[in-house]
């Protein structure tokens, strides 16, 4: 919110900001995420029969595949200027607001042999939200989102199995974004505010060839 207050006082004739708010992501990308809700449910009934459920399933969440985030962002580089300057665009599909339960029932419904399930503490969330897409749906030319949330799980499951994906490489560090970084900082790759540390001959800006 601080960003976008700080970059709309910059707009002029010279600079045109948009403001893109992505509803919850999901889909197969190079960097997946298995902490963000879909990938993280389909993942776990794939690789432990269970869809694991972290609070009671009540919540309310925003969900947009990305790659109809990735159409979002084509459609604003070639907008006309009047309808993109300055303003803030909220990136899903309104009816693609789903409670978590009913997120869950599907991937149960869709990936074979598994049950929905609760994880141990598993209570209310707090972050319990509804989101209106109606300005992005009526004036961004071109914006028109494809991915439904049963065709997302389904190529989630797919991409899963293709790769073989198992559960000790999912529960791993390698597609959460907060063990990654804590792996990082055990390995004396980022300090306490998270910058790289520069290893010693290596021109700032340049890979150090670490992963």
């Amino acid at each position: 919110m601080r960003v976008e207050q700080e970059c709309a006082s910059l707009a002029d004739s010279n600079f045109s900001p948009a403001y893109f708010r992505n509803a919850t992501a999901y889909g197969v990308s190079r960097r997946l995420r298995a902490d963000i809700v879909v990938n993280n449910l389909v993942g776990h009934a794939l690789t432990t029969g269970k869809v694991l459920l972290q609070s009671d399933g009540s919540p309310w969440r925003p969900l947009v595949h990305i790659r109809d985030i990735i159409q979002a962002f084509e459609a604003a580089l070639v907008a006309p200027r009047e309808i993109i300057h300055n303003q803030a665009f909220n990136v899903g599909r309104t009816s693609e607001n789903f409670q978590i339960r009913d997120v869950a029932n599907l991937v149960a419904e869709i990936v074979p042999n598994c049950e929905v399930a609760f994880a141990s503490g598993a209570s209310a969330d707090a972050r319990d939200y509804r989101v209106d897409f109606g300005k992005i749906e009526r004036t961004l030319p071109g914006f028109r989102p494809t991915w439904t949330l049963r065709r997302g799980i389904e190529e989630l499951y797919q991409a899963y199995r293709a790769g073989g994906m198992t559960r000790e490489e999912f529960m791993g560090p390698r597609y959460y974004r907060l063990r990654t970084i804590q792996g990082l900082q055990t390995r004396g790759l980022l300090d306490e505010k998270l910058r790289r540390i520069q290893s010693p001959g290596i021109a700032p800006g340049l890979p150090s060839g670490q992963p």
